[in-house]
């Protein structure tokens, strides 16, 4: 992954994981990657990968299940096409 300096590196992941919920990679009720999986592909910091699922289940995007995993909730809201 190449990072842009002038966005802070959770938000640049957060963008990476709610794109793949959009496009569907990452479905409904599909279980995201752990923080440890997040950790290894992008190569931020443990502390950085929990802040990114805290923040996807914050914007209402992923809920956990405890001792289970986080999981998407729904698709993100898009305004519609005109």
């Amino acid at each position: 992954m190449e990072w842009q300096p002038e966005i802070p590196r959770w938000k640049q992941v957060y963008d990476l994981l709610e794109e793949r919920i959009d496009s569907g990679v990452y479905p409904p009720g599909e279980r995201l990657p752990s923080a440890l999986a997040i950790q290894v592909e992008t190569g931020i910091s443990p502390v950085t990968a929990r802040r990114v699922l805290r923040e996807l289940r914050d914007a209402g995007l992923a809920y956990m299940e405890p001792g289970i995993g986080t999981f998407v909730s729904r698709l993100p809201d898009r305004p519609s096409r005109a």
